[in-house]
């Protein structure tokens, strides 16, 4: 005779098989009575499981969503096919800029049973995720690695490369992954330089947990952190412009992960941003399509004047109505 716990499950997996059954059926398929049937439907409803009773000799039960979420029971292939999703949208980050994908993910590969897991690492190594071509590549299991070392609140030995390829190791104290709509990003305390860091995920190429465990005071905000360090990174050249605008709207149009922004009033804020040189920072520019004040640099200035009069001539007489810098405009205080 098999346990309670093991027909509570066998119940509820054959109730979401189909959406009735009787309670003659589900006594045969379980081998047992139909007392048993009606009690152990008694104990699923205590769990929370939503299970409707019609009466009758033909009455059945079935199962409905219930007010919160209990135990699911899941085979085999719907196992892998709920990791393998959750696995694509982590990588895609086709749910925004949160964790849930990636930490309901790793909940379920901790008790997926060997054989499952098995294949699920199979595929990882079969499947290729197709970025843009301006997005890096980050494996599967590196993703989770990264994300079990938050989740455990411990010292990690990191090894990274940075921008020039070039490798170095560290301690540091995992904090929270983020993920900006392009790529994934550690956020951890730099042990040594006794800062909060940034680091880009797919440039990980290993973690170790030294079972240290730490406790993370006054953490900073990652979303932010990791905003500021897209922003100010190393840039060849840099812009900065007056938008006659709240310091909410400008932010709505120039992303905090694109500039550094400084409110200038109530009406007006000073944005900052990198670029490859200045051509690129003044189409850029152009395609915010709102008047602005180039505050700095001259280079910048010339190129956006030049590439506003070239469009104009292009489309026919007129003069552009650009905010330069001797132009009426928005004053700033800087």
């Amino acid at each position: 005779m098999i346990s309670t716990s093991a027909r509570l499950l066998r119940l509820v997996s054959l109730l979401s098989a189909r959406p009735s059954w009787t309670c003659r059926e589900l006594a045969d398929q379980m081998a047992v009575t139909e007392r048993t049937v009606r009690r152990d439907v008694a104990r699923l409803r205590e769990l929370g499981y939503g299970v409707e009773s019609d009466p009758g000799p033909w009455g059945g039960y079935r199962l409905r969503a219930g007010a919160r979420v209990p135990p699911l029971v899941l085979d085999d292939e719907e196992a892998l096919a709920v990791a393998v999703g959750l696995r694509e949208a982590a990588l895609s980050g086709v749910l925004g800029g949160d964790q849930a994908a990636l930490s309901a993910l790793l909940k379920l590969r901790q008790v997926l049973p060997p054989r499952i897991a098995d294949r699920l690492g199979e595929m990882d190594a079969a499947f290729v995720h197709t970025p843009r071509p301006d997005e890096p590549q980050i494996a599967p299991a590196m993703l989770l690695e990264l994300a079990t070392a938050c989740r455990r609140g411990e010292r990690t030995h990191l090894s990274y490369r940075d921008r020039e390829g070039k490798s170095t190791t560290r301690d540091v104290d995992p904090y929270r992954l983020v993920h900006t709509g392009r790529r994934w990003y550690f956020v951890a305390r730099d042990v040594a330089r006794g800062e909060w860091r940034t680091f880009r995920a797919d440039r990980v190429a290993h973690i170790r947990p030294t079972g240290h465990a730490v406790e993370l005071l006054d953490p900073p905000d990652p979303v932010l952190l990791v905003s500021r360090s897209i922003a100010t990174g190393a840039y060849p050249l840099y812009v900065t412009v007056c938008l006659p605008l709240p310091m909410d709207q400008a932010l709505r149009l120039v992303p905090p992960t694109v500039g550094t922004h400084r409110p200038d009033g109530p009406n007006a804020t000073i944005v900052d941003i990198g670029g490859p040189d200045a051509d690129g920072l003044a189409r850029y520019l152009l395609s915010l399509a709102t008047p602005l004040r180039v505050l700095s640099p001259d280079d910048v200035r010339e190129a956006l004047l030049r590439r506003a009069r070239d469009l104009f001539a292009d489309n026919g007489s007129g003069q552009p109505r650009l905010l330069a810098s001797g132009d009426a405009g928005p004053k700033s205080s800087s």
